[in-house]
């Protein structure tokens, strides 16, 4: 009795998974919001390596595919094909060919993302699975479409999916950290095939509290190979570290940073010496791999259960809607604000469809506030050809969507006023720049 009625419990909880899919490797993180965070899925049972290898391996000859760390095991082993970039190839839509045929690069990413959520099984059922969130480096427009096939391709029961990039994993997961990690600027070292930082701000005068993240990217410390000699490799680890050394004085410039983390397999090899003492000074400063598959999650979280903070910060990363479109409307004889689209969401999940009345002449006004500048800034719309007609007798359906991170389209079509005053059939569409 007692464990019927432990698995049933265990089947009765809701999944966030957070999936980190990189370029070189990946990494999925889950999360029951009864428990107190996520929990990062192990490549290697009973093992915290929990990177997965982003590529793919076909068997000499056959149909058979394997990913991650046994897809490098056949090619060592000389049983095997390796098709790697998965996410690259996906990108650009070039066809994979392999021992002759050809191969849908999306498809293969696919099967990929299918393979390696079997590690998932192993702590939750499909079934449990609320939400899922994707986190790539940079989400395209491009990209956007990509993950979109994959996660239809992959065949979800969870009723949320959705994606972001590492930059806001990066912001949800300092968001849920203790608020003295990010009492000032925050900083991350990403080391893979090269090195790149970035840097979180908060400017804590407006409210809400907006952040910003910066990028900087240093394509000329590459990973290295390493020498077999001895002196040779410790002269190349005194090299990378003094070359370390100055890009974390050129990051700490005009910063004043409370927290830095170490991502990234580079680091794993022990030769930033120097540069972590000076990392180290006034600032706490940890080294992993999973900040953002966890910050997936919490970005995740925050989507369908917003917590105490939802209403306190916004950020606003590239892809994010800068300014807040609103219009002034009568609500009951009073002017108001009607929010159209709030800043900080997404530019490519931004739309919205209402209906007005419109009190008189043939225009509709909508209101942009800058949240970096603002500002505001009245847009008017004219509806040429609009039929006269008495006021507040001119029902009109409007449409906005982001076409662009600053561009709105606005269709507005006349729905005329019942049968007193039939619909002209006429409709407009104005770009609006934001």
């Amino acid at each position: 009795m007692f464990q019927k009625e432990t698995i049933i419990k265990r089947n009765a909880k809701k999944i966030i998974v957070g999936y980190d899919l990189g370029r070189t490797f990946s990494q999925i993180s889950y999360w029951d919001l009864g428990e107190e965070g996520p929990e990062t899925v192990s490549a290697v049972a009973g093992t915290e390596q929990y990177n997965i290898p982003t590529v793919l391996c076909k068997r000499c000859g056959v149909g058979q595919w394997y990913y991650g760390k046994e897809a490098l095991k056949q090619v060592r082993e000389e049983e095997g094909i390796l098709v790697e970039d998965l996410v690259t190839l996906a990108e650009r839509g070039e066809e994979v060919m392999v021992e002759g045929q050809s191969f849908d690069p999306v498809a293969l990413l696919t099967l990929f993302v299918k393979r390696s959520l079997s590690l998932l099984n192993l702590h939750v059922s499909a079934g449990q699975i609320e939400a899922f969130m994707f986190t790539v480096d940079d989400l395209t427009p491009r990209m956007v479409d990509v993950l979109g096939k994959v996660a239809a391709g992959l065949q979800l029961s969870a009723t949320h999916i959705c994606f972001q990039n590492h930059m806001e994993s990066f912001y949800y997961y300092v968001l849920n950290q203790s608020p003295d990690l990010w009492k000032q600027d925050v900083m991350i070292f990403e080391y893979n095939r090269f090195m790149q930082t970035l840097c979180l701000e908060c400017n804590r005068r407006t409210i809400p509290q907006v952040v910003f993240i910066q990028k900087k990217e240093y394509p000329n410390m590459q990973r290295l190979t390493w020498s077999e000699e001895e002196e040779a490799r410790e002269e190349q680890k005194a090299e990378l570290d003094n070359q370390f050394l100055e890009i974390v004085e050129q990051a700490l410039e005009g910063h004043t940073t409370s927290t830095a983390f170490l991502l990234g397999e580079g680091f794993k090899e022990g030769w930033a010496k120097e540069s972590l003492k000076r990392l180290c000074m006034n600032r706490r400063v940890f080294q992993g791999n999973n900040l953002y598959s966890k910050g997936a999650c919490f970005g995740m979280a925050e989507r369908i259960r917003p917590g105490e903070q939802s209403g306190k910060y916004v950020y606003l990363g590239e892809e994010k809607l800068k300014a807040n479109i609103g219009m002034k409307v009568l609500r009951r004889g009073e002017e108001s604000y009607f929010a159209v689209l709030d800043a900080g969401i997404n530019w490519y999940e931004a739309k919205t469809e209402f209906e007005i009345i419109l009190g008189s002449g043939n225009r509709v006004d909508f209101l942009i506030t800058s949240l970096t500048g603002g500002h505001v800034t009245d847009k008017p719309m004219v509806l040429e050809g609009l039929p006269e007609r008495p006021e507040n007798t001119t029902r009109l359906k409007v449409q906005v969507e982001m076409s662009a991170v600053n561009k709105a389209t606005i269709t507005v079509e006349d729905l005329g006023f019942g049968e007193l005053f039939p619909t002209s059939g006429k409709g407009w569409t104005y770009t609006m720049e934001v």
